[in-house]
């Protein structure tokens, strides 16, 4: 693929294809608490849409509101159900409408207004909207909205032109550290390739995915979220913004990477592993997917949600972002009361971070 195609590439996770291989494999349905009731507003010039999910639970989501739903319970209030705007599993950054650059705040308060109607019609508790964008954010204004704030830590091409840009871009302790990790993973007879679009054949798929529910069940005793039937058919239908970083000892493949991407970012989803290999998350998470994207002359990595130790090795403090819209007027109160305290731990937090990260001093 080359450069100029690169700069076509949309935001993956608001394509069409990708939403709705979520749904028709069962993978976010109303059988598994994401009942899609999407919204449409025309515009005049488009139709824009807004995922809009009734959720009776709230996992898979990344931005934690049990304590509220506890709260409720407490009180003998029924918190769920509740409607979500958001990618299901996706805890990255991006716009959350599509037509994004030709709305306004007219129009994020038409879509805000026809969100109320459809709470007084399910008896949704609340709204909340998961990880916008900065411009999607300025389009709600409206009073009864609240704004939460969250970090993430995300890598940033200063641009290098190599891989040994960036390792020449940190201090020598952390210059060093990376390539004793990646050293590491050459010692155990280790080979990584990345492989893209229609080259991730079917049989790495079906690799893939046993990988991605061994490590699931090892990590938490369950499956995970997404089925097997839903990697197939964005395999299928969006293979262009798709790579896989492939793990291979002595020729046998042993773990995988998922990551997509579009015209600037990275974005690191999902991998698994068939056992315990030094080093190897590191380098298919992390090194793997810096080399990609600097292959690529992409701007910058979401390697996901968490994951502090992401800092030591280049990964900066970002805010992320979310609002909520609460019905009852004391919890609005009280959650807004949580939120301007949690706010104070997110400075403070993202200050010490950037404190710690490992770049070379420069005059």
């Amino acid at each position: 693929m080359s450069a100029a195609d690169i700069t076509a590439l949309p935001y993956p996770f608001l394509r069409p294809e990708f939403l709705q291989a979520l749904e028709t494999s069962k993978s976010a349905c109303a059988v598994t608490g994401w009942e899609p009731i999407h919204l449409a507003l025309d515009t005049g010039s488009q139709q824009t849409v807004m995922p809009l999910y009734l959720k009776d639970h709230s996992m898979g989501e990344y931005v934690f509101d049990y304590a509220w739903a506890n709260a409720y319970h407490d009180n003998g209030l029924d918190y769920y159900p509740k409607l979500l705007t958001a990618i299901p599993f996706t805890p990255s950054t991006g716009p959350r409408i599509t037509g994004l650059d030709s709305l306004d705040t007219d129009h994020g308060q038409q879509l805000f207004e026809e969100v109320l109607a459809v709470a007084e019609e399910t008896g949704a508790s609340s709204w909340h909207m998961l990880f916008p964008s900065d411009q999607q954010l300025a389009l709600f204004e409206d009073s009864r909205l609240l704004q939460r704030n969250g970090v993430q830590y995300q890598w940033f091409n200063r641009d290098y032109q190599s891989f040994d840009d960036y390792l020449n871009g940190l201090n020598s302790r952390k210059r060093k550290m990376v390539r004793k990790e990646r050293a590491e993973v050459s010692a155990q007879n280790i080979t990584i390739e990345v492989l893209q679009g229609e080259r991730i054949t079917s049989d790495i798929w079906q690799l893939f995915y046993m990988l991605y529910e061994r490590t699931y069940a090892k990590r938490n005793g369950t499956r995970g979220y997404l089925t097997e039937e839903f990697f197939t058919q964005i395999g299928e239908t969006m293979p262009e913004q798709i790579a896989m970083a492939v793990a291979r000892q002595g020729g046998i493949p042993i773990a995988c990477a998922l990551y997509f991407f579009d015209q600037d970012t990275l974005y690191g989803r999902y991998w698994g592993s068939a056992g315990e290999f030094s080093c190897l998350h590191f380098e298919l998470c992390y090194y793997s997917g810096i080399e990609f994207a600097i292959s690529k002359g992409l701007q910058k990595y979401d390697a996901g949600a968490q994951g502090e130790h992401k800092i030591i090795r280049g990964f900066e403090p970002i805010k992320t972002h979310s609002l909520h819209w609460i019905e009852h007027p004391q919890f609005r109160q009280a959650i807004k009361r949580f939120l301007d305290s949690e706010q104070l731990g997110i400075e403070q937090h993202i200050q010490q971070a950037r404190a710690i990260l490992p770049f070379r001093k420069t005059d």
